[in-house]
């Protein structure tokens, strides 16, 4: 199937209730194992890869890969995503890339560690919309910084996030502005910051409604009930992964992500995309600790590569079955880019 983008899919997703997990990807192994797992239920799939996944495996490499997997599992839709894009250029070269969809990350400014100001983040996101929309590729925004509210910090991942601390305005989107922002920028799905953040340690303890404000969700899509709202730093840190990495080596120390059955409430309140690398980076990692510790001697990366994928291939079934994106992807038909561009300038969409 040929690929779609981010603004067909989740209108989708909105028409039919269900929220669609956009897992991160370095390398073949991580595609195929999203791709096995999409097979296996039926479930529409976002890719995406960021500025340090694009340099780490190139564009062409990260192109090729996805058409060769849309080649492989040709009843699977596919939206290709640049996450975090950080100025015009990332995200035009995305497109000229083969990317369908790109975030235009105006939250921050482009050194991606200093928080922007309004005018900023609606000037820069505005114009990359608009640049977008004339290609027919779809373009998430960002409005409020992604950071703890537990800590009043954000973390890095990929060379994104939030330097020094941060108020506690800042860490919450307000409905009020997001609905302004939408309409200014004309984004077709909106990120906002609700207390998630990048990376393993989000929270000290399982998070509650004054660490991680669902609520706060459930009042955006309120105030803009047809906007896709995007959930960031989405990982749930799986105990059992953490378990296995340090039974094998590791020492994580103990921490706690966004519980499923919270993301699963955010889904109910519309959110419709939810960002999700580090528990596949965790179920990966833990399976080469495990190679390497049950079998020293081993040096094949194939056996390392094996049970790694099947254990990402396993975590990504699970949140394609409780986010509801199973069962979907044979009814989608996909809506060229071509057609997509006349739909923008006509303002149908």
């Amino acid at each position: 199937m040929a690929l779609i983008t981010l603004r067909q899919l989740l209108d989708d997703a909105a028409e039919h209730g269900y929220g669609v997990p956009a897992f991160n990807i370095n390398n073949m192994e991580q595609g195929l194992a999203i791709m096995r797992a999409a097979a296996k239920c039926d479930a529409p799939v976002i890719m995406q890869a960021s500025r340090g996944a694009r340099s780490y495996a190139g564009d062409i490499m990260l192109r090729h890969m996805i058409q060769a997997l849309a080649e492989m599992f040709p009843s699977i839709p596919i939206c290709m995503h640049q996450d975090h894009g950080n100025n015009e250029a990332t995200c035009l070269s995305a497109i000229r890339h083969g990317f369908t969809s790109v975030m235009m990350d105006g939250s921050l400014e482009e050194d991606m560690k200093t928080p922007a100001d309004w005018d900023y983040n609606v000037t820069i996101t505005e114009r990359v919309a608009r640049m977008a929309h004339w290609v027919g590729a779809s373009v998430e925004g960002e409005l409020g910084v992604l950071g703890s509210l537990e800590t009043g910090e954000a973390a890095k991942e990929d060379g994104s996030g939030a330097e020094g601390k941060l108020s506690h305005d800042q860490l919450l989107t307000d409905p009020d502005e997001a609905a302004e922002f939408v309409k200014l920028t004309r984004v077709d799905a909106l990120a906002i910051a609700c207390g998630t953040s990048h990376g393993a340690y989000k929270f000290s303890q399982k998070p509650t409604g004054e660490t991680l404000a669902i609520a706060q969700i459930e009042a955006i899509h309120a105030k803009i009930p047809h906007v896709h709202l995007v959930m960031h730093g989405s990982s749930s840190v799986p105990q059992y992964l953490q378990d296995l990495i340090n039974a094998s080596g590791g020492e994580m120390p103990q921490t706690y992500g966004v519980p499923v059955e919270e993301i699963e409430r955010g889904i109910r309140s519309g959110v419709r995309k939810v960002n999700i690398d580090t528990d596949n980076r965790m179920a990966i990692t833990g399976q080469f600790r495990k190679v390497a510790k049950d079998k020293p001697r081993e040096f094949d990366p194939r056996k390392f590569m094996i049970p790694a994928m099947d254990e990402m291939e396993k975590l990504c079934l699970d949140r394609f079955q409780r986010f509801g994106t199973a069962g979907n992807a044979a009814r989608i038909k996909v809506i060229d880019q071509d057609d997509m561009a006349r739909r923008y300038a006509d303002g149908t969409l």
